[in-house]
């Protein structure tokens, strides 16, 4: 299925910011719907025919749905579009004609024109329809609470018309919460309470508010619940700017031990400010979750820390026992575990400093690569490259590649670019500078990594499949072990050795 953006520039000459606004009115606008008890289609003009595009659609979670099909990418024209026709031509609401019949469901139909309002504040022009369908198949005496709600969607609708809704997102916020069901509070232009939900009032009521909400100041209510004062002068003050016009970032209220979301918009159909509508939600529940999520959270990077720690101490052990070993090969298995052990220890390291057990690998790649080359056998500098990126990676998938990336680069550091053979002359260097590059590819759930140098090439009569010292065997048991990859081990086009491999991230 199209997005939004997608229909409109296939089929229409819209500027960018009006595409822009067409998202934010669909981003919001489900707020209108429950409250309207209706359908909403956002229709944009594709010609000068009279032919409409339906390019996004919400169905009302209060009511039956009007259309059982998917509406979007949908283009009508002739009678059945008339009403789009008047809002767009005449930039007013459309609400006259007689219900129409969608299959076995009557429906209303409405027409409520979409304005992008102009930098300076001025009415700007038409750019699109939004059609709010009712189902009138369950049509019924109203509630009160119904009623409210029909009252405060006709005040967005004009709005929706007027330019001045949805109002600007601020960072960071979403639109999910709080919503119509959570709990709505209607205010008039004195910032009295004119209606309340049940749940807006169960809400309050958890916050330590029996009363009922209707003829309260919400202002003062706010600075009087709130535990802590600051929070509640917030709160106050959300009301107040809703009052003047703004739409002011949602706030949060802490009292009893009980948490609320709110939502302040201000109404002001046709330019005129009338009050402001307070929608509530008790997430009480929620940040108790986020508060033990963000303890555990700390609990495993705590974790993360003191096994990077444990690690580098087990290495400076092995690093002290080495240096105390008379027998050169003894001294150099254990500077090779030394090295094993750091390299799984940056991989903890960099899980330290993170909230998710995933790591971002290249930074570790980069740091493994540098401290490969401390090793060389050769005077001569061996450059480091690294093509391509990793990217965000398991910890899981990323402990055990680190293992072998690391043992990779030693052979190619170590085998590849040997001593001397005493004439001064490096031994099966190609070009006057040793490298070794490390690449890397995803392509869909698989990654494809090479580790290449320009060095002295396989030796004779190896065997790809099983020669090689203790680092290749505990690199092919890993890559088919751990990471239920393949390896192969061939010459590089540089001349010397390429191994490559191929590992699935379907862990991820």
């Amino acid at each position: 299925m199209s997005t939004l953006r997608d229909l409109a520039d296939e089929h229409t000459q819209l500027r960018p910011a009006d595409i822009d606004h067409l998202h934010r009115i669909a981003g919001d606008w489900q707020l209108l719907s429950d409250m309207s008890f209706a359908d909403l289609l956002l229709w944009v003009p594709v010609g000068e025919d009279g032919t409409f595009l339906c390019v996004a659609q919400v169905r009302p979670t209060t009511a039956p749905t009007a259309y059982q099909d998917d509406q979007v990418g949908r283009i009508v024209g002739g009678p059945e579009v008339d009403h789009l026709e008047v809002a767009y031509r005449q930039g007013r609401i459309w609400r006259e004609g007689d219900p129409v019949w969608y299959g076995d469901v009557p429906a209303r139909h409405e027409a409520i024109p979409v304005r992008l309002r102009a930098a300076d504040g001025e009415h700007g022009e038409v750019i699109a329809v939004v059609g709010r369908d009712t189902n009138l198949s369950t049509a019924r005496t109203p509630s009160q609470l119904e009623l409210n709600y029909l009252t405060t969607a006709d005040d967005l609708a004009q709005m929706v018309a007027d330019g001045t809704f949805p109002p600007p997102r601020h960072p960071g916020e979403t639109t999910s919460a709080p919503r119509v069901g959570d709990g709505l509070v209607r205010l008039d232009a004195s910032g009295k309470v004119t209606y309340a939900s049940p749940n807006a009032q169960s809400a309050y009521r958890r916050l330590g508010y029996a009363s009922h909400l209707v003829g309260e100041d919400l202002e003062a209510l706010h600075r009087r619940l709130a535990d802590d004062p600051l929070e509640g002068t917030d709160a106050a003050n959300a009301v107040l700017a809703a009052l003047r016009g703004e739409a002011p970032p949602r706030r949060e209220i802490d009292a009893r031990g009980a948490t609320m979301l709110t939502r302040a918009l201000p109404l002001i159909p046709a330019g005129v400010p009338i009050g402001a509508l307070v929608l509530v939600r008790d997430v009480t529940e929620v940040r108790r979750r986020d508060r033990a999520l963000m303890t555990k959270d700390a609990t495993i990077r705590e974790i993360h820390h003191r096994v990077k720690n444990n690690l580098q101490t087990v290495a400076a052990l092995l690093r002290l026992q080495a240096r105390r070993v008379a027998l050169p090969e003894a001294r150099i298995a254990l500077e090779e575990s030394v090295r094993r052990v750091a390299s799984i220890a940056l991989v903890h390291e960099t899980l330290s400093m993170s909230n998710d057990e995933v790591v971002e690998f290249d930074g570790i790649v980069d740091r493994v690569a540098s401290a490969a080359t401390e090793v060389a056998a050769t005077e001569s500098t061996i450059r480091m490259r690294r093509r391509g990126s990793f990217g965000v990676l398991s910890a899981e998938l990323a402990t055990s590649l680190v293992m072998v990336l690391n043992e990779l680069l030693l052979n190619a550091v170590e085998h590849g670019f040997p001593a001397d053979d005493g004439t001064g002359e490096q031994v099966g260097t190609v070009g006057p500078l040793p490298e070794v590059v490390v690449s890397a590819h995803r392509f869909r759930k698989i990654l494809h990594v090479s580790v290449a140098d320009n060095g002295a090439g396989l030796p004779p009569q190896f065997e790809a499949e099983r020669g090689g010292g203790l680092g290749l065997q505990i690199v092919r048991a890993l890559v088919t072990g751990e990471l239920r990859g393949t390896i192969e081990l061939r010459a590089s086009a540089s001349g010397g050795t390429e191994a490559m491999l191929v590992l699935p991230l379907t862990r991820l």
